[in-house]
């Protein structure tokens, strides 16, 4: 189902589902209201919510269309802006899914790159027998009508917490940890992700002060920066988007800047960022292989992998050769990912020492990181 203001973005959305035969359009509204009042005799899988909106708008329609459906995956659709990453960043919050940049109008019916992302997140969301999601918040109540409110700073973002799942895949063969301590923690993740780091580096606080942290989340340029800032409220650490030829120091946390992958490079001595404008990996940029291959030549066995929740593929490859030159990969269980996609992929690889639910993944990063060797 899309709800979207603007007959535009109606009708791109129309044709690229109606073209994949897979997937059905069973229902193209103008507005949140509209979408509350129908949303049980349409019951989609999925809802692209438009945040902008007369009337209703998408961050208000969010929590009351989820207290409706509680399974329901809710995609927000944005433009590209710091005060609607903001909003979309809340969204999560609420219990949305993803969240996906509107291109101008003038691209829309251009951008092949947009209707990939959109029409993979479409099915990945729709098809992955989604259930039950419980969140941490209450449903907000309902409000009067009224304009998009003021933005206060971006709550928590509550982990998502999945009931089990009847298990798609082989039980992976574990690898055998190396016998050294990690010496850089490296951290890649797509759908889900912001909830799922937050989670994560909300409670390293024994080791971050000591170690520094990379992270490649899949996020479009001005979302990453909503997102360090979060991240570092959390943390109590410092956290900040990465800038080309910078010192990779303990004690910080690198965020991948949106549309640009990250790698580390050794420049007289000194580990320092590169920043790499070249072309999608993965159809992904960033993307997780590019850091954690350049890690895997600087660190080898002293670089530690986690792969969180995100569709597809990526990190896989760069894992690989991390595990090749001695490092080792923590991988999130398909249980508790939104997606299990990546961190399935690298499992199913034969290449993950651990795999471990969310709430597991923290505490076994700081024990690794002090020492244990199990």
């Amino acid at each position: 189902m899309i709800v979207d203001d603007a007959l535009v973005a109606r009708g791109f959305v129309k044709r690229w589902v109606d073209a994949e035969p897979d997937l059905e359009l069973v229902g193209s509204l103008r507005d949140g209201r509209e979408a509350i009042e129908r949303l049980e005799k349409i019951d989609p899988d999925v809802v692209v919510l438009d945040v902008e909106m007369p009337d209703i708008d998408g961050i208000t329609a969010l929590p009351l269309l989820l207290a409706k459906k509680p399974d329901l995956a809710i995609i927000m659709a944005s433009t590209l802006t710091r005060r609607n990453a903001e909003i979309s960043m809340k969204a999560l919050a609420l219990g949305a899914l993803e969240c996906v940049p509107k291109p101008e109008a003038n691209e829309r019916t251009a951008s092949a790159d947009f209707r990939r992302e959109l029409i993979n997140k479409i099915r990945h969301l729709g098809s992955r027998g989604f259930r039950g999601r419980i969140r941490a918040q209450a449903p907000l109540p309902a409000a009067e009508p009224s304009p998009l409110p003021r933005i206060e700073p971006a709550p928590a973002l509550a982990p998502i917490v999945l009931p089990p799942l009847a298990r798609l895949h082989p039980v992976p063969v574990l690898r055998s940890l190396p016998r050294l301590s990690p010496k850089v923690l490296l951290i890649g993740a797509s759908t889900g992700g912001p909830q799922a780091l937050t989670e994560v580096v909300s409670r390293l606080k024994n080791i971050s002060g000591h170690v520094p942290v990379l992270i490649t989340q899949h996020m479009p340029p001005t979302f990453t920066t909503i997102l360090a800032e979060h991240l570092a409220r959390v943390s109590g650490r410092v956290v900040r988007e990465a800038v080309d030829g910078e010192p990779v120091v303990p004690g910080r946390m690198y965020l991948a800047p949106g549309g640009i992958h990250m790698r580390v490079k050794r420049r007289d001595g000194q580990v320092v960022i590169a920043l790499d404008d070249g072309a999608p990996v993965h159809f992904c940029k960033p993307a997780v292989d590019p850091l954690f291959s350049s890690a895997a030549e600087i660190w080898g066995n002293g670089a530690l992998g986690v792969i969180l929740t995100g569709m597809g593929s990526d990190g896989t490859d760069g894992a690989a050769q991390l595990v090749a030159a001695g490092g080792a990969i923590i991988a999130q269980d398909e249980e508790t990912s939104v997606v299990w996609g990546m961190p399935g992929s690298a499992a199913d690889a034969g290449l993950c020492s651990a795999i471990l639910p969310l709430n597991d993944i923290a505490p076994k990063i700081v024990k690794l990181f002090l020492g244990e060797r199990q």
